[in-house]
């Protein structure tokens, strides 16, 4: 079966990966895919970096605005979602961009999902609750004992993926990372031409410091102080990310606005980090400089002229 034809563009944080889909998409008649784990949400625009209608330049941009904050949103159901988006795209004759710095999100597209089993809800509420209770690093420690691969790829402080493995662990008698390998990543559906943008480290924070400025200063506190208002949890999910927690504890009187924005610089360059490392690890990446549009665009069309 022929496969379909996309186009990921990823890359780090601040990289430029929405000037650089905008512009390629208005030179190809394309469309661009979000997949971004934070864009997903409404609401919450400043401290995700989503882009404006201006930014967009009357480029279609699909799975923006998808979901509540307070909503139950993973890998899963971005995938259940994005499938039948891209297929749409494709069916009208347009070149389909995938954009977003979110590995999971883009391996789920690309090769699968895992063979784990779905997530038992009392089970999950049981572990969040211990995780209040006893910190991240302690459920860590239990994930050492009964699985120490999957702990090893696992940073102590990530609760999301600690508590998933555990779960997976209870619910299946098993250990979380041999389902995974034996699942493994298939070849999936599409065939994927994967750009990654690359920015010398030093450029790249400088930009990361300069956006964390301009976020504060387009209104992040006040967006954060508004999801508050209405009534969503700081303890939620996208709550807790890069951005809204640190405003959060800034509102909450813990941390002052200096110190806020020293800290929000110094996680978003060690996230950044950590998307260059996932990045890396991927053989078929095709490193580039944002810069260097017309090279992309012109690899772009050759890729989609190919015949099967």
């Amino acid at each position: 079966m022929k496969r379909e034809k996309i186009v990921v563009i990823a890359g780090p944080t601040a990289s430029g990966k929405t000037s650089v889909a905008v512009e390629a998409a208005l030179a190809l008649q394309g469309e661009v895919v979000n997949a971004d784990s934070m864009q997903v949400y409404r609401g919450m625009d400043i401290g995700t970096a989503k882009p404006t209608p201006e930014e967009r330049k009357g480029v279609p941009h699909h799975l923006l605005d998808v979901a509540a904050p307070d909503e139950e949103f993973n890998a899963a159901r971005y995938r259940s979602l994005a499938l039948p988006v891209i297929s749409d795209v494709l069916r009208r004759g347009k070149v389909c961009l995938v954009v977003g710095g979110t590995g999971l999100y883009l391996r789920s597209l690309l090769g699968g999902l895992s063979g784990a089993p779905p997530g038992d809800m009392k089970l999950r509420a049981q572990l969040m609750d211990l995780e209040r209770e006893v910190g991240s690093r302690v459920l860590h420690e239990r994930l050492r004992r009964l699985d120490p691969e999957a702990a090893g790829h696992i940073h102590p402080n990530d609760g999301v993926r600690i508590r998933r493995a555990l779960e997976v662990c209870r619910l299946t008698g098993r250990r979380f990372s041999e389902i995974n390998r034996e699942h493994g990543f298939s070849e999936g559906r599409f065939e994927a031409l994967k750009f990654c943008l690359h920015v010398e480290r030093e450029e790249l924070y400088r930009r990361i410091d300069l956006r964390a400025e301009r976020m504060v200063e387009d209104g992040l506190i006040e967006e954060v102080r508004g999801l508050l208002e209405q009534g969503y949890s700081p303890t939620l999910k996208p709550m807790r990310s890069i951005g809204y927690r640190h405003m959060v504890a800034y509102l909450q009187g813990s941390c002052a606005l200096d110190e806020t924005l020293r800290l929000l610089k110094r996680d978003t360059r060690r996230y950044a980090k950590r998307q260059l490392t996932w990045f890396r690890s991927d053989p078929q990446v095709h490193w580039t400089n944002p810069a260097e549009l017309d090279q992309l665009v012109e690899k772009i069309k050759a890729f989609a002229l190919e015949t099967a």
